[in-house]
């Protein structure tokens, strides 16, 4: 069967055949893109925060403020939603926009390591002095730029998903792709902690005695050489699953073209005008206020989690690392699970809120972990958290895509991504603050990381109040409504 390239006109001719419904072996290979960005969040928000809190004794904060500013730059989302929307690039709407992206996001996380190593050499060498504030202000703008070409692809992809889906399968696709994501945090947890396991860079092997300093200092040159391999095979592999992940799909199975009802909608939809439709609707901030809520307490821990397997329970890096594998393996359990199982019969709502008491459970129990010390309990608290969140992804991600309009659907996907980045920014930061106030405070480290622990669980209280007032059918009918009048030019 023939059909029609829908990207490449912005209407469908009434004699050509829609296009097929989306596979369940083409829902997977989407998901490659997703397990890419697992493998690449993996490698920025645990194994570099890691070595530069454990490994070159940078402040917590500014360690997690640096990185978090690859989510400050997330209302570029968008921008790049509304671009993907409205401007193709190579004869398509999403994908070229997701290979160009991917293509700069995957070279920058290199650049960021050897930033990094920079930063701890001056840290040594000087202290902090204007030096190393310098190299940590370098630092913060190269993950500024690493989080726009992360914009310029994720939003679109988001975006394609609602192309190519209907209401009865979006569900579905959602929880494969999803799941997917997860998959690449195991795998690059198990490559990466592989790559990373070597014993001359664990604990004193990695530290050399320096009489310029108050004690052992990391050898940055030894480290550099086991890090450095694992920052250039990863992020060629995420490059290579991005373009088969999405080759050719949107030219067979979008219906982007079918579902837009504007006439030469290109020149009718600007930005400006998007944001009206955005803007107009008083459910779009309720929702915009619970994603954040919700992403926050999800997210604070990534800052902490490696440091405190580090500090609390001394595990070498590629130990660190690992625990990525419980957390991701209890995640896909949980989207798959969800997106098949618990959705169908629970619904999308008390899915969501399921999955926010089972996380506040697991936040005790990560705490209970570190006053026991035990290994055991840690990675058990780490897979029900994983499940917990695979619930909450899986629940909220197919609300958000039932609040997003067809006309400006990447418009609306920049939106909630804009609301999860920038509160998945500030749970970095938070955590790092959050941490050093507890390190201020209490003379035990496990104290100072429950602080951050027990506060995301009392965000997930907050998360299940504030989803209570969400309404999708109330969303629908004031979009439609606002749509038809942007069209008009009647909304001011």
């Amino acid at each position: 069967m023939t059909t029609p390239d829908f990207s490449t006109s912005p209407k469908a001719s009434a004699s050509q055949e829609p296009p097929p419904p989306l596979g369940l072996l083409t829902m997977f290979r989407l998901g490659l893109f997703q397990m890419g960005l697992g493998i690449m969040s993996l490698l920025t928000l645990g194994v570099l925060n890691r070595i530069m809190i454990d490994e070159l004794n940078v402040l917590p904060f500014i360690a997690a403020s640096a990185i978090a500013m690859h989510q400050f730059v997330s209302p570029a989302r968008v921008w790049f939603g509304q671009m993907s929307d409205t401007k193709p690039l190579f004869g398509l709407h999403r994908t070229g926009y997701v290979w160009l992206g991917t293509a700069g996001f995957t070279a920058i996380a290199f650049i960021a390591l050897q930033v990094i190593w920079q930063l701890g050499g001056s840290l040594q060498a000087t202290g902090w002095s204007g030096p190393t504030y310098l190299w940590a202000g370098l630092l913060a703008l190269i993950f500024a730029i690493y989080g726009l070409a992360l914009s310029a692809s994720s939003t679109p992809f988001a975006a394609l998903l609602v192309d190519v889906t209907d209401d009865d399968n979006r569900s579905k696709l959602i929880g494969v792709v999803w799941s997917m994501l997860m998959v690449g945090i195991v795998i690059g947890a198990i490559v990466s902690s592989r790559l990373l396991e070597q014993p001359d860079v664990c604990g004193a092997a990695i530290a050399t005695y320096d009489p310029s300093q108050d004690g052992k200092v990391a050898n940055i040159a030894q480290l550099s050489a086991t890090v450095n391999p694992a920052f250039i095979i990863m992020p060629l592999v995420v490059f290579g699953l991005s373009i088969l992940a999405t080759f050719g799909v949107e030219k067979k199975y979008s219906r982007y073209a079918s579902r837009s009802t504007a006439i030469a909608r290109e020149d009718q939809i600007t930005l400006g005008r998007a944001l009206k439709v955005l803007t107009a609707n008083r459910q779009t901030g309720l929702f915009f206020s619970f994603l954040l809520v919700l992403t926050l307490s999800i997210f604070m821990q990534d800052a902490v989690l490696e440091p405190y397997g580090g500090e609390v329970f001394g595990m070498c890096i590629a130990d660190t690392t690992r625990l990525n594998v419980p957390f991701g393996m209890g995640t896909l359990f949980g989207i798959s699970g969800t997106g098949f199982l618990l959705l169908p019969r629970l619904g999308k709502k008390n899915t969501t809120r399921l999955g926010c008491f089972c996380a506040a459970v697991c936040f005790g129990l990560i705490i209970l972990a570190g006053f026991t010390a035990s290994r055991g309990l840690l990675s058990g608290a780490l897979f029900f958290f994983g499940l917990s969140a695979g619930v909450i992804t899986a629940g909220a991600t197919s609300l958000m895509l039932d609040l997003t309009a067809a006309e400006t659907a990447g418009t609306f996907i920049g939106a909630w991504g804009l609301s999860q980045a920038m509160a998945r920014g500030l749970a970095t930061v938070l955590g790092g603050t959050v941490l050093n106030i507890g390190k201020a405070i209490f003379a035990t480290p496990v104290l100072a990381y429950g602080l951050v622990f027990t506060l995301q669980a009392v965000g997930m209280m907050v998360a299940v109040w504030m989803l209570r007032r969400v309404n999708v059918q109330e969303f629908r009918t004031s979009a439609q409504v606002a749509i038809a009048k942007v069209l008009e030019g009647e909304l001011d």
